[in-house]
C-alpha cells in the first residue's frame, strides 16, 4: 500500500497549468495574425476558448491542419504537434498545460531556421525578448516573423517528403532542452507526478476502508492572476503563478 501524504504543496487538479491568453492581434508577413509556431516535448496543451474566433494550425509527422476556434470549443495535442495560433477577431483562450512548470520553465521550442537551432547559445540568442512591457513587442514580434520562416519550409518538407521531414527539427529541439532536463523532472516529480501518487494512495486507503485524506480536505483559490499581459509564444498571457 501507497503511503498517504496530507499537506503537501498545493497545486490544481491533475497537477494542471493555466493562464488566460490574449492571442497577438499584430499581423504577420504571411497576412495572418497571429502567434508564434512552436513545439513542446514533454506536455500536452489544451484551449478552451472563451471568446472570438480563429484557428490552431498544427504540424505533426501526419501532416498539416488547421481547426477552427470559437467560443466554447475545446481542443488539445500531443507533446510533439507543432503549433500556431492564429486570430480571427478578439480570440481569448483559457490554456491547460499538462505537468504544472514545465512549459514555464521552458519546454517549448520554435520553429527558428535550422541555422538557429545549431546550439542552445544559438537559439537562445535568436529568441530572446529585449525591453520591458510595450517595449518587447517589437523583439516578440520579430521572433514570431523569424519563427513563421522556418514553419513554412517544415511545412512544405512534410507535404513533400512526408513524416521523416520533422526528424531534424525534432532532433534539435531536444539538444536544445536536454540541460533543462533535471529541473523538469524535478517539477514533474513534485507536481503532477505527486498528485498521481497521492491518488493511487487515496484508493489504497479506500481499499482498506479508511480515508485519512478526507480529514485535510480544504479550498484552494487564485483570486486573481500573479501577471497581467506577459509576452508569451502566441500572445499576450495572465499568469496563474501555482508553486507545487
Amino acid at each position: 500500500m501507497c503511503e498517504f501524504e496530507p499537506g503537501a504543496a498545493v497545486a490544481l487538479p491533475g497537477g494542471i497549468g493555466i493562464s488566460r491568453l490574449s492571442v497577438y492581434d499584430i499581423e504577420a508577413p504571411d497576412g495572418l495574425v497571429g502567434g508564434t509556431p512552436h513545439v513542446h516535448l514533454a506536455c500536452s496543451e489544451g484551449y478552451y476558448v472563451i471568446a472570438g474566433a480563429g484557428a490552431v494550425q498544427t504540424l505533426t509527422p501526419k501532416g498539416f491542419a488547421e481547426t477552427p476556434l470559437q467560443a466554447g470549443t475545446v481542443v488539445w495535442f500531443d507533446p510533439g504537434t507543432i503549433h500556431r495560433l492564429v486570430n480571427g477577431g478578439e480570440l481569448q483562450i483559457l490554456t491547460l498545460m499538462s505537468n504544472s512548470g514545465l512549459p514555464e520553465a521552458g519546454d517549448a521550442v520554435l520553429t527558428l531556421p535550422p541555422e538557429h537551432l545549431t546550439d542552445r547559445e544559438t537559439y537562445l540568442k535568436a529568441t530572446a525578448l529585449t525591453g520591458e512591457g510595450e517595449a518587447r513587442t517589437p523583439s516578440a514580434m520579430a521572433r514570431r516573423d523569424l519563427a513563421l520562416e522556418g514553419f513554412a519550409v517544415l511545412r512544405e518538407s512534410v507535404e513533400a517528403d512526408g513524416p521523416t521531414a520533422l526528424d531534424d527539427f525534432y532532433a534539435a529541439a531536444v539538444r536544445i532542452v536536454q540541460p533543462q532536463l533535471a529541473d523538469w523532472r524535478r517539477r514533474w516529480e513534485q507536481g503532477a507526478r505527486r498528485l498521481a501518487d497521492e491518488t493511487g494512495a487515496a484508493l489504497d486507503a479506500l481499499e482498506a476502508g479508511t480515508a485519512p485524506h478526507l480529514q485535510t480536505a480544504e479550498l484552494h483559490d487564485l483570486p486573481a492572476p500573479t501577471e497581467f499581459g506577459r509576452h508569451g509564444m502566441c500572445g499576450r498571457l495572465d499568469i496563474y503563478d501555482i508553486t507545487s
